[in-house]
């Protein structure tokens, strides 16, 4: 395994919408695979064979559009820019061919690998969800979230790899939660500014914190103690998963230790800092998400 598990081939075929007017799917898709390298967890090693790095980053380019329109575009025309998405990936299904670049890339996956539509749409209604829901009453309302938000992403993980049960799918879960829960945790600022707060309300209750809390420029230590309890959390739930990896060989194997390794980087990161999570936003280090990826691979989970 290579010292940085987090590069991946993040080229970007020519969308042929190089005239396409702001506001546009296509205009939110230019770039989008861009940001893997940005992310917890390595999206596609280049020690993957081609062919699955090719998969695994339609289906990143797909989710990486679909959360861009919920949070990147005008309020007013992200519910219209996911219709439209939807609409799109239905032609994949239908035989009448997408329009986006981006979907076009996702329908070689969709057919060679046998992806179901469920999961891509449920990837969709997950940022409609964004546009209403705004905060969690329960840690088990969160949860719920996930399962539209992270867990479908896992699933076709799975096809990619031809590797998908019932079984393997609820480690797939588990591990998908998780590395939301850990994203969540790590940007509390971030999504704020968004008016967004994905800690359950009842928790913040338990240890005294409000929103006043989390727009306040210092972690104080109620929300530090808070973030601590979220973390352990997600944590539990990455270690309930991890099992997965045991399940696996090759190449699918090297992937999702890699996940694996991902979030436990970001834990460790957000550790590091004391859970001072508001002003600034923890990173894994990925040499540690490396070493870490070599551990999970080799000890399989």
């Amino acid at each position: 395994m290579q010292a940085d598990p987090g590069q991946a081939d993040t080229g970007q075929a020519d969308t042929g919408q190089a005239g396409a007017a702001p506001g546009t799917a296509a205009e939110v898709s230019l770039g989008a695979a861009a940001q893997a390298s940005a992310e917890n967890f390595p999206v596609a090693m280049r020690i993957l064979p081609a062919r699955y790095r090719r998969h695994l980053m339609a289906l990143y380019g797909f989710a990486r559009l679909t959360d861009d329109i919920g949070d990147e575009v005008t309020p007013e025309a992200r519910l219209r820019l996911l219709d439209e998405l939807e609409a799109d990936v239905a032609r994949i299904f239908d035989g009448s061919g997408p329009r986006l670049a981006v979907l076009r890339e996702l329908a070689v996956t969709v057919t060679e690998c046998g992806v179901p539509a469920q999961p891509l749409l449920d990837l969709i209604q997950a940022n409609r969800q964004d546009q209403i829901v705004t905060r969690y009453e329960t840690f088990e309302d969160l949860v719920g979230y996930c399962r539209l938000s992270a867990n479908p992403v896992g699933l076709v993980v799975l096809y990619i790899f031809r590797a998908a049960s019932p079984a393997r799918e609820r480690l797939s879960d588990s591990i998908c939660t998780a590395l939301q829960l850990v994203e969540h945790w790590q940007d509390v600022a971030e999504d704020l500014r968004q008016d967004r707060i994905y800690l359950p309300r009842q928790d913040m209750e338990q240890f005294g914190v409000t929103e006043q809390d989390l727009a306040a420029s210092v972690t104080g230590p109620r929300v530090r103690a808070l973030i601590d309890y979220e973390a352990a959390r997600a944590s539990a739930l990455l270690d309930e998963g991890a099992p997965l990896v045991g399940t696996l060989g090759g190449a699918a194997r090297l992937a999702v230790a890699g996940y694996v390794a991902g979030g436990r980087a970001a834990l460790s990161a957000i550790a590091s800092c004391g859970n001072d999570v508001l002003a600034t936003t923890p990173r894994p280090n990925k040499r540690e998400t490396a070493a870490k990826a070599m551990r999970a691979y080799l000890g399989g989970r």
